[in-house]
């Protein structure tokens, strides 16, 4: 009859790392600004805000030019877009922002 031999657990597995000396403080990070200004640089936001720059930029060199009539109807038009725009952007950035 053939011998059995026998194999404790710890000589088969390696036995666990040992925790290191130093352990790290637990800490809470608390912010004070709760959305994040480089959530902004959205890409739809940038374009908006883009056109609605360069048409007062067209505005203004209109003005200069001395075409009033077509400063009026600027003017009259951007009374409406500008609220319009602003509070779609602003609409769409709170749906979009994950936080």
């Amino acid at each position: 009859m053939k011998k059995t031999k026998g194999f404790t657990f710890r000589t088969i597995f390696p036995p666990p790392p040992k925790p290191s000396l130093t352990r790290p403080c637990p800490f809470k990070a608390y912010s004070l600004i709760p959305v994040s200004p480089l959530a902004m640089l959205d890409p739809t936001i940038l374009t908006i805000g883009g056109i609605v720059l360069g048409i007062a930029i067209i505005e203004r060199i209109l003005e200069r030019w001395g075409v009033i009539d077509l400063v009026d109807q600027f003017a009259k038009v951007m009374r409406f877009i500008l609220p319009v725009t602003f509070y779609s952007a602003l609409i769409y950035f709170f749906v979009t922002f994950m936080l």
